[in-house]
């Protein structure tokens, strides 16, 4: 069974950065998206940013030009770097990896961006 396991949040002042990134702990065929979720409290979970097996990368307006993301050659890895951090970026992270239509989900991992 395939796990994806999170790693980079923390703690980080407003206008810093954090690279995220999320780990397939098995074998993995038949992606088709790679992306990041984030669900604030009270909020629901909302796509932050998605980057499919050919490259293509989308990003949610709320992030677009301070988020990227990428994922390794092999295809069992993607990263969120993000940058110029706001508060309002506060939420838990989730990665998914879609493939063959089920959805895989990381644990999560809390971003806090605080002085």
């Amino acid at each position: 069974q395939v796990q994806l396991v999170e790693s980079g949040g923390g703690l980080v002042q407003p206008g810093g950065s954090l690279r995220l990134s999320c780990v397939a702990s098995g074998r993995i065929s038949g992606i088709t998206v790679m992306g990041w979720y984030r669900q604030a409290p009270g909020k629901e979970r909302e796509s932050v940013a998605n980057i499919v097996v050919n490259g293509i990368t989308n990003y949610a307006d709320s992030v677009k030009g301070r988020f990227t993301v990428t994922r390794n050659k092999i295809g069992n890895t993607v990263y969120l770097q993000m940058n110029s951090l706001k508060p309002e970026d506060t939420a838990v992270y989730y990665c998914r990896m879609a493939a063959a239509g089920r959805n895989l989900w990381g644990q999560g991992t809390q971003v806090t961006v605080s002085s």
